[in-house]
């Protein structure tokens, strides 16, 4: 399986960076770093993740981290996971 960021998460991502950098610049380097290390676990368990409460499928997955849902998708198909999106809010209990 491989990675493939969604434009849309890679601009949001990008703005949250940018966000947490104005306040402390090696907070906002800590946080890609771990994000990162974060999705690439879930390339050996794409499903470790619940179903997304975002999206009616269960390829759709919600990863949480620190206060932000990162949504990806799973195409067993093409062999990939596709990060769509990145958002600062916990899923509605």
């Amino acid at each position: 399986m491989r990675i493939i960021n969604n434009p849309d998460f890679s601009k949001e991502l990008k703005n949250i960076l940018i966000y947490i950098a104005n306040d402390k610049p090696s907070a906002s380097k800590k946080f890609l770093k771990e994000l990162k290390d974060n999705i690439k676990l879930i390339l050996d368990n794409p499903y470790m993740y619940p179903p997304s409460y975002y999206f009616d499928d269960k390829n759709v997955r919600d990863m949480t981290y620190k206060k932000y849902t990162i949504v990806y998708q799973i195409s067993l198909e093409r062999n990939t996971i596709e990060i769509m999106k990145i958002f600062n809010q916990n899923k509605p209990s």
